[in-house]
């Protein structure tokens, strides 16, 4: 499903245990998000290390309610600056991480920075080496 150019898994699990909604998740383009869903098709783009990788990250996101969720979950979260400034990412192998952003801009927290706990959706943008 497509929205505003943005394409969107469908994600059977409407609501996690807790009975919140989980963390919606969006792609820039429409090939890396029917990749994203495959695991053959992520092996075959990645290899198995980094398909495997892609696969616990998958997992992740699809498990969490908010940004805030993945703060202190494996593959350490966190938002870049300089160049990737408005991006976070999650480490996948050596120098390889998986780039995203929030959909929508949010209220700082105060003292400055993305307010982790406001952020309900994300846009996948790609597997990057940034080194």
């Amino acid at each position: 499903m497509a929205t505003g150019g943005l394409f969107c898994i469908p994600n059977w699990l409407t609501y996690s245990i807790r009975g919140h909604a989980p963390l919606e998740v969006f792609f820039e383009d429409s090939r890396f998000a029917q990749a994203f869903e495959s695991d053959r098709e992520l092996r075959r783009r990645y290899g198995t290390e980094r398909a495997k990788k892609l696969q616990i990250r998958r997992s992740a996101l699809r498990a969490a309610e908010t940004l805030e969720d993945l703060r202190h979950a494996p593959g350490r979260c966190h938002e870049l600056t300089g160049n990737y400034a408005g991006l976070l990412s999650l480490d996948l192998d050596g120098p390889y991480r998986l780039f995203f952003r929030p959909v929508e801009e949010t209220d700082p927290k105060p003292g400055g920075g993305l307010d982790w706990t406001k952020v309900t959706a994300v846009v996948v943008t790609d597997v990057v080496d940034p080194h």
